[in-house]
């Protein structure tokens, strides 16, 4: 997809509502769960496998701490796992985001990698600093750390030391192999993921979270983030409407989208 905006402001509008955004979980500021932690995507797997949809933020903690459902060796890892797994995720019926990413996750398996990365993009800014280098490279190009780092300090500033920072740009990189963009060990190199109509209807419920409308919904970073441009979104949008995801409103001026089939509370906007 052709953005001409770079950096972290392409996933937002020119002046988003961000207090309405992170009363639906979104994140700010210069601080996130990649300073030790990457996206966790196995852990966050076992996690929504164990505890019932529509559990309330004490129940993934105590099925983490107590029944260790993560399988970890220490209650001192189960309890970080615990904090990192909620600042990533929220894992809390009471979290908008979450819920939504908890019903789509259920509906599709294949497109689970992509929906635990943007959700992990919307609520940890670290990671969201590293999506321009990343999904600026053209399949098979290698990655280079450099380009991570620069955009990290530039969002961060003076904020973390370099072996701090060299760490972050670690995870970050392999948040982005979890996901699909990244493959290889030593010399990661990028590679093309699939979107699917969820992740698509998930990248345009965030985006319109953010304050992005009409077609804007699908020229965002969000969207981007899937490596499909917008005739492509625009069909998998049509499928998510079709396979009953999303209601969709397109006229000649017209392009709304509504969310109330993902989350009731979303219809009585």
């Amino acid at each position: 997809m052709e953005d001409t905006r770079t950096g972290q402001a392409a996933f937002f509008p020119t002046e988003g509502p961000a207090d309405t955004a992170v009363g639906l979980g979104f994140r700010f500021g210069d601080k996130g769960t990649h300073t030790s932690r990457t996206l966790m995507l196995a852990e966050l797997a076992m996690a929504l496998e164990a505890i019932p949809d529509g559990s309330e933020r004490h129940a993934y903690a105590n099925a983490i701490i107590e029944d260790n459902c993560l399988a970890k060796a220490t209650e001192a890892t189960r309890r970080l796992s615990n904090q990192r797994l909620g600042e990533l995720y929220g894992l809390d019926v009471q979290v908008t985001l979450f819920r939504v990413l908890r019903k789509l996750w259920a509906m599709d398996e294949a497109g689970r990698p992509l929906l635990a990365l943007l959700a992990a993009l919307a609520r940890d800014p670290l990671l969201r600093a590293t999506a321009e280098p990343i999904l600026g490279l053209s399949p098979g190009s290698e990655m280079q750390r450099d380009g991570l780092r620069a955009n990290l300090r530039e969002a961060v500033g003076d904020r973390l030391n370099d072996s701090t920072l060299d760490k972050v740009v670690r995870n970050c990189a392999s948040s982005w192999t979890q996901a699909g963009h990244l493959e290889g060990r030593t010399f990661k190199r990028r590679r093309k993921v699939q979107a699917t109509p969820a992740s698509v209807a998930f990248a345009v419920f965030l985006a319109r979270s953010v304050g992005f409308v009409g077609e804007e919904l699908l020229q965002s970073a969000w969207t981007w983030c899937l490596d499909c441009g917008e005739t492509e979104s625009r069909e998998l949008i049509l499928e998510a409407k079709r396979l009953g995801l999303i209601d969709l409103r397109i006229a000649s001026d017209v392009f709304e989208v509504g969310f109330g089939r993902l989350d009731p509370a979303l219809g009585r906007e």
